[in-house]
């Protein structure tokens, strides 16, 4: 409710600042319990616990610095990034704009970081607290060699990580989504496994929702000869579906509302590909109970979220979960492990 007060005032402001004040007021709130392992939700994916499989996407906490504020309400996990070797400023502004009538955001930030040592040094800081961390890793725009940027973040990133998401499906820096091309995609993930080392964290793979079906199957089969931990699906679109917004035209990456229909297809095309032999986390336009389950029925053993909590709040995660509960209780099934997939059946 308080939310819903504050929103008109922060509509006013450029989405960008509107996201710096947030990322400001949850540095300041006190960082609350995250959720306990235990509950009527809980899931393991890739040997993760997860007290809830709904998750903050990469994106909102590029630099690391409020992972702690959210787990505290009421995330199952948070990944932070995408996080690159070297500090980046990204795209000129502007570059985020939020899709009121559609309830979506287009951005083209350009990985805009605060780079791996000021990063690591945040995340070190956290210790043995618990809850779920992700850290989603990047490539500098101007790097000579993006595959080696890759396994540097994650020599630097692996002690601290629950697992790695590689990220290779952003539209906002030139070309990187080549590096979704098979071969490209073999030496970047042996370059990453060598550099994680056999007791090193899972390593998640972030695929976009523009591939065709040869491309799922060939992501499919690399993804399982190297063991992942999971696929991530998906990114945000270039696709341009019917929009109402004013800022309908502008460039970059397409998430929430209209991004869903694509999303869901994506993770039921992984399902279909790898047999339900890898994880999915489903990502892209979910923004209610409804919408994690009904991701989670086609194949996504986690969700996550972003775009939904420009339009809904902080509070999004203990909606959904609470929803999650009820929902799963109605459908009959003891767990969310036993739901994965359950559409099919």
């Amino acid at each position: 409710m308080l939310y819903s007060l504050i929103r008109p005032a922060l509509f006013t402001l450029d989405a960008e600042r509107a996201h710096g004040l947030a990322i400001k007021a949850l540095k300041a709130l006190p960082r609350g319990r995250p959720e306990p392992l235990g509950g009527p939700l809980e899931t393991e994916v890739a040997g993760i616990r997860f007290p809830n499989p709904v998750g903050m996407a990469a994106g909102f906490d590029k630099d690391a610095e409020v992972a702690d504020a959210l787990l505290g309400r009421g995330f199952g996990f948070v990944e932070v990034g995408s996080i690159t070797p070297l500090p980046q400023p990204g795209n000129p502004k502007p570059r985020l704009f939020r899709l009121e009538e559609d309830r979506a955001v287009i951005n083209r930030m350009g990985f805009n970081n605060g780079g791996a040592e000021a990063a690591a040094v945040r995340v070190a800081s956290r210790g043995t607290r618990p809850g779920v961390l992700g850290i989603n890793i990047g490539a500098n725009k101007d790097s000579a060699d993006r595959i080696a940027d890759y396994a540097a973040m994650t020599r630097i990133m692996a002690p601290y990580a629950a697992y790695l998401a590689v990220n290779i499906s952003s539209p906002n820096t030139p070309g990187l989504r080549a590096l979704q091309d098979e071969g490209a995609l073999v030496e970047l993930l042996d370059g990453v496994l060598e550099a994680r080392g056999a007791q090193g964290p899972p390593v998640f793979l972030k695929v976009a929702p523009d591939l065709q079906n040869a491309d799922v199957d060939a992501i499919t089969r690399i993804a399982m000869d190297k063991a992942l931990g999971a696929l991530i699906v998906a990114n945000t679109t270039i696709s341009r579906p019917e929009l109402a917004s004013e800022h309908r035209g502008e460039t970059g990456g397409l998430s929430g509302a209209p991004l869903k229909p694509l999303a869901l297809e994506m993770v039921r095309a992984f399902r279909k590909a790898s047999g339900g032999a890898i994880p999915l986390v489903g990502v892209g336009g979910i923004a209610t109970a409804e919408d994690a389950w009904e991701r989670i029925r086609a194949g996504a053993s986690l969700v996550q979220l972003y775009s939904a909590m420009t339009y809904r709040g902080p509070s999004i995660a203990r909606q959904i979960t609470k929803g999650l509960t009820k929902l799963m209780k109605r459908d009959g099934f003891a767990s969310i492990a036993e739901a994965v997939g359950s559409e099919e059946a």
